[in-house]
């Protein structure tokens, strides 16, 4: 799947129809350069979820973790290992707990990082790629 986006907006509503094709366990990695939009697409997923919370970039927190209102998919996972110097990082903060939630959706940014914990683990990846100041082209596969 391919779409174009011309404004934040539009990349937030088309992370919102995302919510509706996930099922818990599935691993989602987000791929673009600083300032792509991943956050604005994890935003609108979460809204598609009936997220009420603020959605923010874990960066400094390296995770976030919000409550949503789908009976199957009762968390969303959202990983940020931008700052990370390796995987073993992440097993310092119990990230292989969070993988295997089969009522969860996991959300990783930067998931370069994250390397042989995403082994053998079923992923889905969504490329966000700058085309103008606010035009995306988000290809999922």
């Amino acid at each position: 799947m391919e779409i174009t986006t011309n404004s934040p907006e539009e990349t937030y509503e088309f992370g919102k129809s995302l919510a509706a094709h996930f099922r818990g366990g599935d691993i989602l990695l987000l791929i673009g350069e600083l300032g792509a939009g991943k956050t604005t697409l994890m935003k609108g997923l979460a809204s598609g979820f009936g997220v009420d919370d603020d959605v923010t970039s874990p960066t400094f927190t390296l995770m976030n973790r919000y409550h949503t209102c789908n009976p199957k998919i009762k968390s969303l996972v959202h990983i940020d290992t931008y700052r990370l110097k390796d995987e073993y990082e992440l097993k310092e903060i119990g990230i292989e707990d969070y993988l295997c939630e089969p009522d969860s959706l996991c959300v990783i940014e930067w998931p370069e990082k994250v390397g042989e914990l995403l082994k053998n683990k079923k992923t889905i990846a969504v490329m966000i790629e700058h085309l103008g100041e606010n035009k995306r082209k988000i290809r999922m596969s």
